[in-house]
This record gives structure tokens, sequence and C-alpha cells, in this order.
């Protein structure tokens, strides 16, 4: 079946960050959009069978999938109970709405299915699924099931509810919306009692809503879209929404907002405006187009909520997931990525890049002189140090206690590399102040070289690992080539 319109288009927000899952999402919300679109006019009772059907088999597919991801890290522990419980009553609920839908007249279902469809999918997605897989990120990344479950719930609950309740939101007044307009102009003998209905969640939603003509000239907005931008709506009606907004014509988008719109009848995204002090603030807009039974535009809708707390939240939870909380660093998630592009530019470009395992000498005693506070100071300083000595172009990664990776690109030559090495050493090695005391490090350093060494990011980081023992061993304060 082919649609033109998106109830609900995919967006990055939805990322989990394991691919699978995240590939998974997409299918659930294609079949929503199939739904979505299906209800829009009276279809044969089979068509809508299918539709069902498919989503049963994607529910099948996809709920076993994720439960045995889960139960990897997570085997009788009551968060992987309780998330195959939920999966359970989607499941169940679904056959109901299907057993109702077949029992009623169609024209009665759509609400109800979109309106659990969407909800499902805020709570269960973003909540549910991405609290899950922030724990499995963080485990990967070396903390304990416990240290994973204390720091991803802190980090995650006052944000993943503030973006649910806003994107819920934002969705329910869109599909509302859009809906009672498709079915405005599908269906003429029914305009009264939908215009009265859109009125109605047109006048009371608290996101700002515009509705043009195919030209983008303003026909109406709601209160809440006069009351934020302090604009009165009868100097409002007849205005260009373009020149209200110009963001819509003049940032950059990395694709053609208006073309995606006419093309595919929805875009989602990130907008920048300035507000009456003239500072620069985000919103979220999702852009509809509506179309008569000629596939020709007739109407835009545009719903703009106020998200730029969410967008800081959402960095902030990127960066706990792929850099360390002490130095700042890169932690093991990222530096597999990045040590992954350096394979990949290696690859094309033939040149050697060389991956440094490193560990503190003597680092023990300075935590039972000063402290875990002194030893971190410790560690902070290293890491600077570390970044001062690298270019712009390497990678320095902390993956343990007192561990680091360094990844050097471009190598032309060992003794280029032997260069390197000796300034880490040196540095490394000269006096730390804490407080009014001074201590000292040193580093043992193991060298892996790709492809020599390993050809992917566990083997060269094994050989590294290795050489650094070898190092060690040997008298600390040195390097070793694998």
């Amino acid at each position: 079946m082919t649609y033109q319109t998106e109830i609900l288009p995919w967006s990055d927000n939805f990322c989990t960050g394991i691919s699978s899952i995240d590939e998974q999402h997409r299918k659930l919300i294609d079949l929503i959009n199939q739904l979505a679109n299906s209800l829009e006019t009276p279809i044969a009772m089979g068509g809508l069978d299918t539709i069902f059907t498919q989503l049963l088999e994607y529910a099948d597919y996809h709920f076993s999938t994720e439960e045995a991801l889960w139960s990897q890290y997570f085997h009788e522990d009551d968060l992987a109970k309780n998330h195959k419980t939920s999966h359970q009553r989607f499941f169940d609920t679904i056959k109901k709405l299907k057993a109702e839908a077949n029992s009623k007249p169609f024209n009665q279902a759509p609400t109800k299915i979109i309106s659990f469809l969407t909800h499902w999918l805020a709570y269960h997605i973003l909540k549910d699924d991405m609290y899950m897989a922030h724990l499995v990120l963080a485990i990967q990344s070396g903390l304990s099931k416990e240290e994973a479950k204390l720091i991803v719930k802190e980090e995650m609950s006052d944000a993943m509810q503030t973006l649910i309740e806003t994107i819920l939101s934002l969705y329910d007044k869109l599909t509302s919306r859009t809906l009672l307009l498709m079915n405005e102009i599908n269906k003429r003998q029914e305009a009264d009692a939908k215009l009265l209905l859109a009125a109605n969640v047109f006048k009371n939603t608290l996101d700002k809503i515009c509705i043009t003509d195919s030209d983008c000239n303003i026909l109406d907005v709601n209160p809440e879209f006069c009351a934020s931008y302090h604009l009165n709506y009868v100097n409002v009606i007849g205005e260009n929404l373009k020149t209200l907004k110009p963001a819509l014509v003049e940032q950059e988008f990395p694709f053609d907002l208006w073309e995606t719109v006419r093309n595919k009848g929805c875009w989602a995204g990130e907008i920048r405006n300035r507000n009456n002090k003239g500072e620069s603030e985000s919103e979220w807009l999702t852009l509809s187009s509506i179309k008569d039974n000629q596939g020709q535009i007739t109407h835009y809708v545009g719903v703009f909520s106020n998200v730029g707390p969410l967008f800081e939240r959402q960095f902030n939870l990127e960066t706990l997931a792929n850099y360390d909380a002490l130095t700042g660093l890169p932690n093991r998630v990222l530096l597999k990525d990045r040590l992954e592009q350096a394979i990949a530019n290696s690859n094309r470009s033939h040149e050697k890049f060389v991956v440094l395992y490193l560990d503190l000498d003597g680092f023990k005693p300075v935590n039972d002189n000063f402290g875990h506070a002194g030893g971190d100071e410790v560690l902070c300083e290293t890491a600077n140090r570390f970044k001062v000595l690298v270019r712009s172009n390497d990678t320095v990664a902390r993956v343990g206690g007192d561990e680091f990776v360094i990844i050097l690109r471009h190598i032309k030559s060992l003794k280029d590399c032997k260069e390197i090495l000796n300034r880490l050493l040196l540095d490394i090695s000269k006096p730390i102040q804490i407080g009014n005391k001074v201590t000292h490090v040193t580093t043992s350093i193991g060298v892996a070289f790709y492809p020599n060494n390993g050809h992917d990011f566990e083997s060269l980081l094994t050989a590294a690992d290795h050489a650094m023992y070898v190092a060690k061993k040997s008298g600390k304060s040195r390097y070793h080539f694998a």
C-alpha cells in the first residue's frame, strides 16, 4: 500500500543507540503510518486484516529479539520481566483492537487505534527501550550492572519524562488535527461535526499551531501561537508564515524542507528562531501538507514546540554515553567508533596508524597518600597532558581506572612514532601539584600498528595491552612494540 501522509515521522529522538532495535522501531512506525492512512477512508476488511496481521507478526519478531538482547544482561532481573510483561500487554491490546474494529463501523476506530499506538510508541520506545539500551551501553562501557542502573536512572529520569510528555503531546495534537483536515476534504458531509471537534483541539492545545493556504499565507492560528510570539490575531491572519518564521527559508537544512513536505507529506525537525529579545532559541517543527482528491496541496499545518531544554538534556545524555565523566575524554564506546573510523580511513589511504595502550606506574601510592580526590586530580592532569601532546586528529580515551588508549593517525615512520612516545614518557613523569604537595607518576606504553598487529578493534587493543604489560614488567616508564 502507498500513502502520502506520515502521521508519525521518524525522528532521531527515537534512536536508542542499538541499531538492530532502531531498525525494528522504524518498521513499527512504518506500519503505524500505513494503518493511519488506511483509516482516512473506508477500506475492505481484508486490507485491515492484512495490516493487523503485519503488526502482530512484527510484535512476535521484535519482542523476541528485544527480550533476547535484554536477557543477556538482565537474566532473571525484574527489569527484563517487566519489559516482557509490557510486550504482552501490547500484543493483547492489538488483538483486542482488531476484534473491536471487526465488530463495529470502521470510522469509529481511528482515534482509539492511533491514540493507543502513539502512546505506546512514546512510552515504550522513549522510556522503556531507551532506558534498557542505555543500561546495556553503560555495561558495555565497563560499568557493573548496579552502577549502570544508578547512573542511567539518575541521568535519564527527568529528561526522558519531559521528552515523552512533549513528543506525546506533539503527536497527539498533530495526529488529531491532520486527520480532521483530511476528513474535511474527503468527506464534505461530515464537515460541520469535524470542524467543531477540530476547533476544540485547536483552541486548547499548548503547542503553537498555524494553518496556511498552499502559498503559506496564514489562514488561522491557535491562541497559543499568538501568546507565545506576542502577536495580535487580527494582524497575523493573511501574513506569510515564511515572513513570520524566516528560519524556514534562511536556515540551512540538510535537504529542502519544503520539497520534502510536498513530496512526502510531512517534515519534522529543529529550527532556530530569534525571540523578542533577539536571543536564538530552538523549536521543534512538524510541518504537514494537506492534499485534495487530485493530490494537489491545499493547506499546510505547522506545529511548533519549544524543545530547547530537551535538546540540551539529550546532549547531556549523549555526552554521558560517550565520554568519561571525570576527565572528559572519550570512553570505550566512543573509542571503538573512532578506531573503526581510523581503520576505514587507513584502508582507503593505505596509511598506517598506531594504537597506544597506557597504564600509569605508581598510581596506587597516590591514592593511598592523597586519597581518591588526589588520585582524580592526577588522572585529570595526566589526561590534559595527553591531549596537549597529541594532534587534533588523534584520539585520547580513558578505558579504565588509570588506563588510557591513544590512536595516532597518519604515522609516516617508526622514527615519528618514537618521538611521540618519548615525549609522552617525559611529560607524564613531570611533577604534579596536589594542593601544597607534589607527586609524580610514570607510564608504561604498549604499541600496536595497524594492520600489522590486528585488523579490528579487539585485536588491536589486545595486542597493545599485551605489549604494555611487557613494558611494565621490563622496568616501567618505557614502551614496547607488539
